[in-house]
């Protein structure tokens, strides 16, 4: 656990066990807002609004006010509202037939646009960081002691995010997920987004909130990235950007209201502020998205199909499992 230090020198049990209850309550509230159609309307529609209220009110000399939390809070909870419209928005024409949105290709390209906003939002925020503290410095527009270190990994992980981006493929795969009677769910699934993309998604994003937020990277670092990427890879496989935006928003409002649990309270862990840590880390990151995008122009040039619209990885293994999930209509 070098990576990592805590107020009272290394990681106690006590912090084990709270890393532990956040990244099962995030898995648990999004096992629960995936499987009921009305809780997710609950959760992504009716407690955003709420929240906003109090944030905007009586919250406002404690929560976050500056642009990259308020962009990341509603930039999420935007993806979450399209997931749940795709995935559940039905009209019955004039004509008898009925219109899904799910049916749509402009529908369709909602969610690659909002993820590569989301990435973007953390790339720019990276470049802000490099660019500002040159060394170990007070974040001054924080209200709570944030130490800053930029350097030249602020850059590399900015690359890598950039990267990660460029290898968005498959958007006009995205299909729901059959009704079974154990899943009933109608996840949105992206049989194109597949664990290698995933794996160097959450390796750059790690990296990004070791940079960018060294007293949270122990919470939205670890426990927040591997929650929807283990629902993924289990009971609700095929999903991780839906399962992903879901848990983002969850832990984004709990972080608007409750801010002193990270900031100042007793589980506050931050990062090592190590240079050399600092730079391994966002160099892995950058040479995992360099060699998902390498595999992306072999794909292309072997099987001369452009990597946006069309899927690409559609003879991997992985792939075809996915797409088994999907209902049996085609989605496009």
């Amino acid at each position: 656990m070098f990576v990592f230090q805590s107020a009272k020198g290394g990681i106690p049990v006590t912090y084990l066990l709270m890393w532990f209850l956040v990244f099962a309550s995030l898995f648990l509230l999004n096992e629960v807002s995936r499987r009921y159609k009305m809780i997710g309307l609950l959760f992504f529609f009716v407690m955003p609004a709420v929240l906003s209220v109090l944030w905007f009110t009586v919250l406002k000399k404690s929560t976050y006010t500056d642009w990259f939390h308020l962009a990341k809070v509603y930039s999420a909870t935007a993806g979450c509202i399209g997931f749940w419209l795709i995935r559940h928005y039905e009209k019955t024409r004039k004509d008898k037939t009925v219109f899904r949105l799910c049916d749509s290709r402009i529908a369709l390209c909602f969610p690659p646009l909002i993820l590569a906003v989301n990435i973007m939002e953390a790339v720019t925020r990276d470049i802000e960081v490099g660019m500002t503290y040159r060394t170990i410095a007070q974040d001054a527009t924080a209200d709570v002691s944030v130490l800053l270190m930029g350097g030249p990994w602020n850059f590399m992980n900015a690359a890598a995010g950039i990267l990660n981006i460029i290898t968005i493929t498959g958007w006009f795969g995205i299909c729901l997920r059959k009704v079974t009677e154990k899943d009933k769910s109608k996840d949105m699934l992206w049989p194109d987004m597949l664990w290698f993309w995933i794996a160097a998604y959450d390796i750059w994003n790690f990296a990004y909130t070791y940079n960018c937020l060294p007293h949270h990277a122990w919470y939205c670092g670890l426990a927040l990235l591997l929650a929807p990427t283990l629902c993924a890879f289990t009971v609700g496989k095929g999903a991780w950007l839906q399962h992903r935006a879901q848990t983002l928003v969850l832990w984004c409002m709990f972080a608007q209201t409750f801010p002193g649990f990270q900031d100042v309270g007793q589980f506050r862990v931050d990062s090592s502020y190590k240079p050399g840590i600092y730079f391994a880390v966002s160099l892995i990151a950058l040479l995992s998205n360099a060699a998902v995008a390498v595999y992306m122009g072999i794909n292309i040039w072997k099987k001369h199909r452009s990597p946006y619209g069309p899927e690409l990885y559609t003879d991997l293994k992985s792939y075809q499992e996915v797409k088994a999930l999907a209902e049996t209509k085609a989605t496009l």
